[in-house]
């Protein structure tokens, strides 16, 4: 049984990761095959050649123009994914054409749209502005992770963890003391999770990028759109400052923590994750360190869920798990994706 929502919008790369040149990524268990066309626009299709299924992306199969030529027998394809040319006839079959996959470039990601074309819309794909505002500074990156997608929603929606796995860069006391609220929006399809430590100690990632030291005000405020995007809105300030009525808050220092959870199968995941801040745009030391910061820190992640998955894969039916008060808002998040899970056996069913 599948654990992966179907039509839903998914994220398959950075934009910067496409160019004029052919580039392939599994998401959801389907091989698709990327480029950009001369006029720069994204395109997504099927990895694999109607001939004889070789993958398209395989040298030396090539792009010529907007064309992607197959390199095992020349079956020539359009940026719509239609063939246009096949060796020895001038005859094209009707049924010579790729699966095209729906694809929006929007906040810096490449998102492509998994499922039944017809229900494509682009409106429901979340936002993450910070992610290619000029009023912020960003770095970003994506690591595989040999484990379940849900293994990683999971991680993510209990930052208790970080006191323990992350000690020595983003974990402090504090955060696993420290008691949650948990919100649903069902209309929405949103899960929060809100964490305020009002006097906690600053762990190093945080002094070393904004300058603090001793005790700091250190709000979590998770945001999370199943299947894909996850957002972490963290603001960092000196103990006893708060946001202006007006909503302004020049005292903190605020960070936005961007993932987006894209299943490649069953049992594999890409981790792409992203690190906005509202302060020191232009300091490249700042930028440098958070990002190697931050990639210690998924990594970890990376190593501890390779290591569960492992372990869920051996064990019997049957085992018990226990879930308290912090695993409130991930118990939501599993409630909204198995409820994705049923929704075209419901539509069918209408």
């Amino acid at each position: 049984m599948t654990t992966i929502p179907r039509d839903q919008w998914y994220v398959a790369a950075y934009g910067r990761e496409i160019g004029h040149d052919l580039f392939s990524r599994t998401v959801c268990g389907e091989s698709i095959l990327f480029w950009r066309t001369e006029a720069g626009e994204v395109t997504a299709m099927s990895d694999r050649c109607v001939h004889r299924r070789f993958p398209l992306s395989q040298a030396p199969s090539r792009l010529v123009g907007d064309a992607v030529v197959c390199g095992y027998h020349g079956f020539t394809y359009g940026a719509d994914g239609a063939c246009v040319a096949v060796p020895g006839q001038t005859r094209v079959p009707r049924t010579a054409r790729l699966r095209s996959y729906p694809v929006v470039e929007q906040d810096s990601f490449v998102w492509v749209w998994i499922g039944d074309p017809a229900r494509a819309d682009a409106t429901r794909i979340p936002r993450a502005p910070w992610l290619d505002s000029p009023d912020y500074a960003t770095v970003s990156g994506m690591e595989p992770l040999a484990a379940r997608f849900g293994l990683l929603v999971d991680n993510l929606m209990d930052l208790s963890h970080e006191t323990y796995l992350h000690g020595g860069y983003i974990g402090t006391p504090e955060v696993a003391g420290t008691p949650i609220t948990t919100e649903v929006d069902d209309a929405a399809g949103i899960v929060y999770v809100s964490r305020h430590m009002d006097d906690a100690e600053c762990p190093p990632f945080y002094a070393n990028s904004t300058g603090l030291t001793g005790r700091i005000a250190r709000w979590q405020d998770i945001e999370y759109a199943p299947p894909c995007l996850y957002k972490l809105h963290s603001r960092i300030a000196p103990v006893g400052s708060l946001p202006n009525p007006d909503g302004t808050d020049p005292d903190a220092f605020h960070v936005e923590v961007v993932y987006a959870i894209t299943p490649e199968t069953e049992n594999r995941t890409h981790d792409f994750w992203a690190v906005a801040r509202d302060f020191a745009l232009d300091d490249t030391s700042v930028s440098d360190f958070i990002a190697e910061q931050n990639r210690t820190v998924v990594l970890q992640d990376v190593a501890a869920l390779d290591v569960l998955e492992r372990v869920i894969a051996t064990e019997p039916a049957g085992y018990q798990e226990l879930s308290i008060n912090i695993d409130t808002g991930g118990l939501a998040a599993r409630r909204m994706l198995t409820a994705m899970l049923q929704e075209p056996a419901t539509a069918a069913a209408r």
